[in-house]
């Protein structure tokens, strides 16, 4: 939850999207994302962690992003306590890739967290790149874009899927209030086109759905207005900001911030009727 600004050394190159075309037996998808896990720090709690994991693994159509801050990277450069970290950063590294590993064909891509941009600030090593090779997943560090498709029947079309993007990154800076936090993730709606904005790194679950409008480009002649018009559809997007892996107590305790909240939020895309993005906690 530190300040750490943006590195722009760790820049990766212009915005581009992955794809990935899901199984069309597929009657919805869930989306159950990872970020914040902190492994190494002493209060991570690995049953809660678990049974993230757990989910993931037992049905059949959750899959998951990692976003950054899986380890808990102390260095002797950088915020936090190496001497109370729990394993050396490529035991953490190690520990995320074999805990994953059994799960990698659901991972939908990887970033990075500003824990792990400690690590690469200050000795160019990578161990978040080392963690999307080695699960066999898409890496960009400073955020992704990803277009996902599955299912049949979209419009009415029998072999037509349905299709959705997602935006997600680790996110940046500190912030104090639910408000100020759940802010930088609607900024960030503004800006990239998508149906679901993911961001990491405050530790507080936020979800707030949003809607802007689209104008169709199909027209057709109006006799009463005596002009060609067209339509406008509203587009909902799903603003949201993920969980962490944190029991309270250290540094959060001791800095006045609030308990982290310990559970995923699932974002669950239709793949029959009308295409349409939900989010439970």
């Amino acid at each position: 939850m530190d300040s750490t600004n943006v590195d722009l050394d760790m820049v990766s190159g212009e915005l581009i999207y992955y794809s990935h075309s899901l199984s069309k037996d597929l009657k919805s998808l869930k989306l159950a994302p990872t970020s914040d896990a902190h492994r190494g720090h002493p209060l991570f709690s690995l049953h809660h962690f678990n049974e993230h994991l757990k989910v993931i693994r037992e049905q059949h159509d959750v899959y998951t992003v990692l976003n950054g801050d899986l380890c808990e990277s102390a260095i002797r450069s950088s915020k936090g306590n190496v001497f109370k970290q729990i394993g050396t950063p490529q035991d953490q590294r190690d520990w995320v890739i074999e805990k994953f590993y059994p799960i990698r064909h659901k991972i939908l891509g990887v970033t990075m967290g500003n824990h792990e941009l400690r690590i690469y600030n200050d000795t160019g090593i990578d161990i978040c790149r080392d963690i999307a090779s080695a699960l066999g997943a898409p890496y960009r560090p400073e955020g992704m874009l990803l277009r996902i498709s599955f299912g049949s029947g979209n419009s009415y079309h029998e072999d037509a899927p349905y299709v959705y993007f997602i935006y997600f990154t680790h996110g940046f800076g500190g912030a104090r209030t639910k408000s100020s936090k759940a802010v930088k993730v609607e900024r960030l709606a503004t800006y990239i086109h998508a149906d679901v904005y993911l961001m990491s790194h405050d530790h507080v679950v936020n979800v707030a759905p949003d809607i802007y409008l689209i104008p169709d480009k199909r027209t057709h002649y109006d006799s009463t207005k005596k002009f060609n018009i067209g339509k406008i559809h509203a587009h909902r997007k799903m603003l949201v900001k993920t969980n962490a892996y944190i029991l309270f107590g250290d540094y959060a305790e001791a800095g006045g911030y609030p308990p982290v909240d310990l559970v995923t939020p699932i974002v669950i895309f239709a793949g029959e009727g009308k295409p349409r993005v939900n989010v439970i906690v």
